[in-house]
């Protein structure tokens, strides 16, 4: 199979390149390669998709598939109009961003999505999942529905998670802050957690992509509570220090942020309009083979990933170490 990858050289995109190698077949890359390198073994074209000539070099050859990974409406809409007439087939990752109640638990395809956005470029996180339904909107209108396949990813985790999402639990149930081993975690067993690897996303969509699956599909992994990630990561951790459980009010009163990025403890959420979020339902991606390895597989080759960060880079989520024993000192002393 020839296959184009728009991207493939960032995380998922270069997953993607790397699974079609491993498969024998010929891939192509087309990026700016600020992110890096393609894959050895893929040709790297180098071009600013933002550019209207971007895909220029790419025009003379014919495709039998297309992965493409951005989130610019105005890169996919003019990506589809010069590649309908030359492949074959387009897979389009998307987002469960796009869903315009994150708070149901359960929705499947078939829910309300976001208004598209307007214009050609989003200009903050706060419009990805309007710009993603765009670039959904032009690769149906451009391929149609027959020749092309939307995945609307969940939260992609594993090894080169550079989001920290999936790997700070494992790497702080390894490394925790203070001497007698505790670990600060919200007493939110309950909640649902939803991961997808990223090599097993990647490698059915290289698979879907040989098969040319048609559709609209969530491709989520399993829901997994709170409490049952948390113990799948201690686990793969070997801890056996205390667990300090605190309220979830208290930590949102202590400005502990939700679900991601500094000062925060991944993947919890204290609002609940955001339930849904990490619980969509995925019976469609299943029937056409996405399967999810076991969590403890994905977390513990995050915390590997974690494990090799250098020492002085700021981690992108989670707690510093000062910032969880300050907060377990003021739990503990109340």
């Amino acid at each position: 199979m020839d296959l184009l990858v728009l991207g493939g050289t960032a995380w998922l995109g270069r997953y993607v390149a790397a699974a079609a190698l491993a498969r024998g077949h010929r891939v192509v890359c087309l990026a700016r390669g600020s992110s890096g390198e393609a894959p050895a073994g893929a040709r790297l074209v180098r071009a600013d998709r933002d550019r209207p000539d971007a895909l220029a070099a790419l025009l003379p050859y014919q495709w039998d598939a297309v992965v493409d990974v951005a989130r610019q409406p105005g890169q996919v809409r003019r990506a589809v109009a010069a590649l309908a007439p030359r492949a074959a087939h387009y897979v389009f990752v998307s987002t469960v961003s796009v869903y315009a109640d994150p708070a149901t638990v359960g929705q499947d395809e078939s829910a309300p999505t976001l208004a598209p956005l307007a214009g050609d470029l989003m200009t903050g996180m706060d419009e990805y999942g309007a710009a993603k339904v765009a670039c959904e909107r032009h690769v149906l209108e451009g391929f149609g529905a027959d020749r092309s396949l939307v995945a609307r990813s969940g939260l992609i985790a594993g090894p080169d998670d550079h989001t920290g999402r999936s790997g700070y639990w494992p790497w702080r149930f390894a490394h925790p802050s203070g001497p007698d081993g505790a670990v600060l975690v919200p007493d939110s067993p309950t909640l649902p957690t939803q991961l997808i690897d990223v090599r097993d996303l990647a490698g059915w969509l290289v698979d879907a992509a040989e098969r040319r699956c048609a559709g609209v599909v969530n491709a989520v992994g399993d829901v997994v509570s709170l409490g049952e990630h948390l113990a799948t990561a201690r686990s793969v951790a070997r801890h056996t220090g205390p667990l300090v459980t605190v309220d979830s009010g208290w930590l949102a009163e202590q400005g502990v942020q939700e679900f991601m990025g500094p000062r925060s403890l991944p993947l919890w959420l204290d609002d609940p309009g955001w339930l849904g979020f990490t619980a969509h339902e995925g019976s469609r991606g299943r029937a056409l083979g996405l399967t999810p390895r076991p969590l403890a597989a994905t977390l513990r080759d995050a915390l590997d990933y974690e494990s090799h960060r250098p020492a002085d880079k700021p981690r992108p989520s989670g707690l510093t170490d000062a910032e969880e024993l300050d907060l377990i000192a003021a739990w503990r002393s109340r």
